[in-house]
């Protein structure tokens, strides 16, 4: 499979790793002397993908690269990661790899999703326990469910686990969207309710987990691309010491 188009989020405050954020949202934030998007850029272009959106909200002037296009969410303090992703939907088009700004990741990672299977694929970490427990004593507490049927179907993400049967992986922040199904995607959004509640969020607050779980419940076919490390995620200072988990 071929990418036609990036989108990376990054509108949010990133307030957790202040003073790093201080002046500009965690994208442009520097890990190894670089920024979290010049890494996520050198791997893009690596695999020739296609034309690269940053959404931005938060200090949106300070994101600055080569060759990229910016959109601007407006209403970035007061919403979440899937209305910044829809306020690019006019460049949700062709096959969409879709990535969280705050993540750096070796090449095999995207390389995991375009070998992947299904129309929408969740790049989900086998190894995630290795990479959380470097951040904190209790994994357990800050992760999320992941369940899976016939191998890598996803029936369940994004929710509160009880204990650690119910997580299978851990989702990364990384979303394909094949062009087969792209405008059903965006259809089904468009028709959901602006009133009700996802994962106790309003509409504008909806995690993308939240959205990922409805596309499942609505009959999508949301298969797990598995990596196992590879990544890292920066939501603390302390993150920037972090060191990449390979699986032994």
């Amino acid at each position: 499979m071929t990418i036609d188009n990036v989108i990376v989020l990054s509108a949010g405050q990133g307030s957790r790793l202040r003073p790093l954020t201080d002046h500009c949202p965690k994208c442009m934030v520097k890990f190894q002397g670089r920024t979290l998007l010049e890494h996520q850029l050198e791997i893009y272009q690596k695999y020739g993908l296609g034309d690269v959106t940053v959404v931005c909200g938060y200090e949106s002037s300070s994101v600055k690269a080569d060759g990229i296009r910016k959109v601007v969410n407006e209403d970035f303090s007061t919403t979440n990661m899937v209305h910044s992703l829809f306020c690019a939907e006019e460049f949700m088009n062709g096959n969409l790899l879709i990535a969280y700004g705050d993540i750096v990741f070796k090449p095999e990672v995207v390389g995991s999703i375009l070998e992947g299977k299904g129309d929408i694929r969740v790049v989900v970490d086998r190894c995630w326990r290795e990479l959380w427990s470097q951040r904190m004593e209790n994994p357990l507490a800050d992760a999320e469910t992941m369940k899976l049927v016939d191998g890598d179907r996803i029936k369940e993400l994004g929710k509160k686990p009880q204990s650690y049967d119910e997580i299978e992986g851990q989702y990364i922040g990384m979303v394909l969207i094949s062009k087969e199904v792209i405008e059903q995607v965006k259809e089904h959004y468009q028709s959901l309710d602006r009133n009700a509640q996802y994962d106790g969020k309003s509409f504008g607050n909806m995690y993308m987990t939240s959205f990922v779980q409805g596309l499942i419940d609505a009959g999508f076919d949301v298969r797990a691309s598995f990596i196992d490390g590879g990544w890292l995620e920066f939501d603390e200072p302390g993150d920037l010491a972090l060191q990449f988990v390979t699986a032994s």
